[in-house]
């Protein structure tokens, strides 16, 4: 496989020019000089092609050094010669002699493809990523071997000096590392793996079960453990006579296949994830969650809290928050007595309601949970500590901006910056900088860097892995609102194809989001999942309805979806486009509609409410509810939004089933389905495609075969997607080809 090379930061070579593509430089490393604006738009681009668009870079994760000058950036994109998405880590250091200079470099870290989370240790020596590269017999992790780059282990915790050097792993054997957080004095690497087993007990499973799988009740808890820095470096300079006792280890009978010189520090019966280590160094917070990672217990998702000064193999963490919601995203406050964090469904202050994201925070010391801003209508779509309070990237509407807040009882204060979309912040520990991710519909995502949170318009671009985007023509849009049957107002974005912004009597494709609790704006993106700016290239007006569930419009537009799960927001997209056909800027002959997940349900049924849409793509929709609800790993969720489970709720389960008025479609509709999905079982999609075959119905199914509800295996199968939704859409909805 391939594995991160050596390097050393005298040998850099200088690149003229910003990356033009998802392409990297056929050298290993680059050097770039950044100009702090982008690009202005220019006449004579070309088209958006399909290559183009799946050629993208996204950035999973951006960590700004303690110091503020340097920044490690994780990149994923495709690599369509090993099918796979690669996921290496890139550098980018800047000059911090004057706050003026705009200059830096940027040099890749790694190259396994494998490589994620990277943190860097808080005296900045260090970079610590976890990894799942393979490596072959006998060599170490960052040999070169030709072994097939899809033959991965699992993720353990290496090491790399920014200064040069090659990476090297830290934690070893069967056991994947589900999280890990540095000390505060960066000697010791917190990590937490499934409880280890010896050979006997592997052995004596194996002989019993064979390949029998005991679903649950074969299930293992976790295990926390510290490793001494200091320990580990040694181990790696001794690596050539390691091999022999570290045989003799996993050969054992009596020893658990640990990683030599780690101490165990507390256990949970929960999986642990999402450890982070307060800034004093004396305590350890961390998330639980199922051990199946399926989302059917409230009191699986916790948070807890661990004493270092009383770690042994029998501490028992102090469980922090007892509510009925789903945290996540820690982060210690200054103060070391307060964890920030996230919910991602849920509600801390009572019953469940599942509301948008908010943020808060939990006394360490006596479990008393806030919320911040409580005024705040908006989502809270990401955040990183800054001085004694925080700065959020947070949507209202349409839009993704940054805001700072300095106490839980302040209102957030909304900081000056360009219009779109803020995401990925990250801050330094010294440092007043804040590194983040920007897009907008007609600029595509880049890492930029501010001197500080109340100086976005003057931050600059420090990578240009989508600079082939600024040189295309891309689709402008904007907002558009509709008054509902019920007198609510509802937003959503109108995408025009190129050239003809604010055109009227447009043949339109009716995209909707997925979620529901989330919504579409002023954003860029190219995947498989958001292709609204490669439909729109292909002549169709996307309109992106952001239906009641959706999140940026306050709690209770969220909630009013429960217990009308499709119903309600059916109204509301169908009342959207009459409305756009009303005001003459859609033409009522050319409809088309489509989604992915819950995109999908909502295409499931609307097909069934109405004739007028002349083509469908549908991808990971259920069109009922009982076997939804028994497949699905978040079945919390459904019996909350349908009023409670099937046989609490079966008229409702009945009514709000695209299944039981299938009879009513006349639209040819196109299929995906991931074979392996556990969150929209593949099973949905071969009973529309059934009853769509057995009413005669115009109608084509793909399934990806090992792909689950994200299709992240391989990036052929997201790009076959696309490529033949677009088809139909062009077939069945009768908008020509695009020149």
């Amino acid at each position: 496989m391939a594995t991160s090379k050596r390097f050393s930061l005298s040998a850099v070579v200088l690149y003229p020019a910003l990356f033009g593509s998802a392409l990297f430089c056929s050298t290993l490393f680059c050097s770039i000089s950044f100009c702090s604006t982008a690009p202005a738009a220019a006449d004579g681009k070309s088209r958006l092609t399909l290559d183009d668009f799946f050629n993208s870079v996204e950035f999973p994760a951006v960590e700004l050094s303690p110091d503020g000058n340097s920044v490690v950036i994780a990149t994923e994109r495709a690599d369509w010669d090993q099918q796979i998405f690669r996921s290496d880590l890139w550098l980018y250091r800047s000059d911090d002699k004057a706050a003026s200079d705009k200059t830096g470099s940027l040099i890749q870290l790694t190259q396994s493809g494998h490589d994620t989370d990277p943190k860097w240790s808080p005296d900045g020596r260090w970079i610590a990523f976890l990894s799942e590269r393979k490596p072959s017999s006998g060599k170490d992790a960052d040999s070169d071997d030709d072994s097939d780059t899809k033959d991965e282990g699992v993720n353990q915790i290496y090491l790399i000096s920014p200064n040069g050097g090659e990476a090297f792993a830290v934690t070893q054997g069967e056991e994947e590392v589900h999280t890990f957080s540095w000390s505060a004095d960066a000697q010791t690497l917190y990590f937490a793996t499934r409880n280890p087993w010896t050979k006997t007990q592997k052995d004596d499973y194996r002989k019993e079960w064979k390949d029998v799988v005991q679903y649950r009740t074969a299930e293992r808890g976790d295990t926390i453990f510290a490793l001494d820095l200091a320990a580990a470096l040694a181990r790696h300079a001794a690596a050539p006579a390691r091999e022999q006792d570290d045989k003799k280890r996993r050969d054992s009978e009596k020893e658990p296949d640990l990683t030599p010189g780690t101490r165990v520090i507390a256990a949970s019966p929960l999986r642990v994830e999402d450890i982070v280590t307060s800034p004093d160094g004396s305590k350890l917070a961390f998330v639980s969650n199922s051990i199946n990672r399926r989302y059917e217990k409230l009191e699986d998702v916790e948070i807890y809290a661990v004493d270092l000064a009383d770690a042994s193999p029998d501490h028992v963490p102090r469980r922090l928050t007892q509510n009925q919601a789903f945290e996540g995203n820690l982060r210690w406050a200054v103060d070391s007595r307060h964890v920030f964090f996230t919910v991602e469904g849920g509600d801390v202050s009572g019953p469940y309601r599942d509301l948008q994201p908010h943020l808060y925070w939990v006394d360490s010391t006596s479990g008393a949970v806030e919320q911040w801003s409580k005024d705040f209508t908006g989502e809270i779509v990401a955040y990183a500590t800054y001085g004694n309070g925080a700065v959020a990237a947070a949507r209202l509407g349409t839009e993704v901006q940054m805001y700072a807040g300095s106490h839980p009882s302040n209102s957030l204060q909304k900081v000056d910056g360009w219009d779109g979309t803020y995401e990925k912040l990250s801050t330094g520990l010294r440092s007043l900088r804040v590194a983040f991710v920007y897009s907008s519909l007609t600029r595509p995502a880049e890492v930029y860097l501010a001197e500080g949170s109340n100086l976005l318009q003057s931050a600059r671009p420090i990578t240009a892995f989508n600079k082939l985007f600024t040189e295309r023509d891309l689709p402008q849009g904007k907002p558009y609102r509709w008054k509902a049957d019920d007198g609510t107002t509802v937003e959503g974005m109108l995408i025009y194809p190129p050239g003809k912004f604010e055109a009227r009597h447009l043949p339109m494709f009716t995209f909707i989001h997925g979620g529901p609790a989330d919504a579409d704006g002023n954003h860029f993106e190219a995947d498989w999942y958001q292709w609204a700016a490669l439909a729109a290239t292909n002549g169709w007006l996307v309109f992106e309805p952001n239906y009641r569930g959706s999140t940026g419009y306050g709690d209770k537009f969220l909630m009013q979806i429960v217990p009308v799960i499709v119903s309600r927001p059916g109204k509301d997209i169908l009342e959207g486009v009459d409305a756009l056909v009303k005001d003459g800027i859609a033409d009522a002959d050319h409809l088309a509609v489509g989604g992915y997940s819950y995109g999908g349900y909502m295409t499931n049924w609307l097909i069934t409410q109405t004739t007028r849409f002349k083509a469908a793509v549908t991808g990971a929709g259920a069109v009922e509810h009982v076997g939804n609800w028994g497949n699905d790993d978040t079945t919390f969720d459904d019996a909350y939004f349908l009023g409670g489970r099937p046989w609490e709720a079966q008229q409702r389960y009945h009514d709000e089933a695209a299944i039981f008025q299938i009879d009513k479609v006349r639209t040819p509709t196109h299929m995906v389905a991931g074979a392996d999905d556990i969150r929209v079982a593949v099973l949905e999609d071969y009973l529309l495609e059934h009853a769509l075959y057995s009413l005669g119905i115009p109608n084509k199914l793909l399934i990806f075969p090992g792909e689950g509800h994200s299709l992240a295996k391989n990036p052929w199968h997201g790009r076959i997607k696309v490529r033949e939704e677009l088809k139909w859409l062009q077939k069945y909805g009768g908008v020509p080809a695009a020149n």
